[in-house]
């Protein structure tokens, strides 16, 4: 009988692990109510469903402080062209201050079951993108967060730059030009292209996984077209809707 029961559980192990994870995109901001992307209370939310990860985006104000935020501008102020003060004073839309890294670390490292998805944007030159990079790594490191986050870039040089600097991190190519042979020549570990790429391109999601490579589809908010991600096999699948897609 204990051998049935062990035999279940491994059975059941191997099942959970081949099933097609959730990312939170920008953490779970489509609520009722809603909050603001990128929000402490939205990476609170990714926490409370008990998905894989929450992905957020990582940018570096003029003086050089890390913020979280997707666009390049808060507000109106471009945020590589202005110092921290400045944009500090502007809250998020849910009244929340604008989020530095730090904070958002902090409050992802209270669920060490929810993988953080760090995104580094691209910056105006390679100097400013290789500062980012270094900085944010460093920070994860020195918060003891190295095995609870994973990177992702549409810069090819960042994710070259953070396997130069941490090889042992997991990190994936956005942009999507790149077939899977191109990205393991690269030296890097996972493709997570838009979902359009993979309809495109119908064979690359069983040719990364020949290669060993990690699969991801981005930003998928279609049930119809979670499933036939799924079908092909894909590993994960970053949305707007983890409620539902979960």
């Amino acid at each position: 009988m204990k051998k049935v029961i062990l035999g279940l559980a491994v059975v059941s192990t191997v099942f959970m692990k081949a099933q097609t994870q959730i990312i939170a995109h920008r953490g779970f901001w489509q609520t009722q109510p809603p909050t603001t992307e990128n929000s402490l209370k939205a990476l609170e939310n990714a926490q409370n469903l008990k998905i894989y990860g929450s992905e957020f985006d990582v940018r570096m104000t003029k003086n050089g402080v890390l913020v979280v935020n997707h666009d390049e501008h808060h507000a109106k102020m471009e945020i590589s062209e202005t110092d921290f003060k400045e944009l500090k004073k502007v809250k998020l839309s849910n009244g929340e201050p604008f989020p530095t890294l730090k904070d958002y670390l902090k409050q992802g490292k209270k669920d060490k079951a929810l993988m953080l998805i760090v995104e580094i944007k691209p910056d105006k030159t390679k100097e400013k993108e290789d500062e980012l990079t270094k900085k944010t790594i460093k920070m994860i490191k020195d918060m003891k967060l190295d095995e609870q986050c994973e990177f992702i870039s549409f810069s090819l040089n960042v994710c070259k730059e953070i396997k130069k600097l941490e090889p042992k991190f997991k990190v994936q190519y956005l942009k999507g030009e790149l077939s899977p042979q191109q990205i393991k020549e690269e030296g890097l570990d996972g493709i997570d292209y838009h979902f359009s790429i993979f309809q495109k391109n119908p064979t690359w999601i069983s040719e990364a996984k020949a290669l060993g490579l990690i699969t991801n589809a981005w930003t998928v908010n279609d049930i119809a077209v979670s499933d036939e991600l799924k079908k092909q096999g894909i590993a994960f699948i970053t949305t707007n809707i983890p409620d539902q897609l979960k």
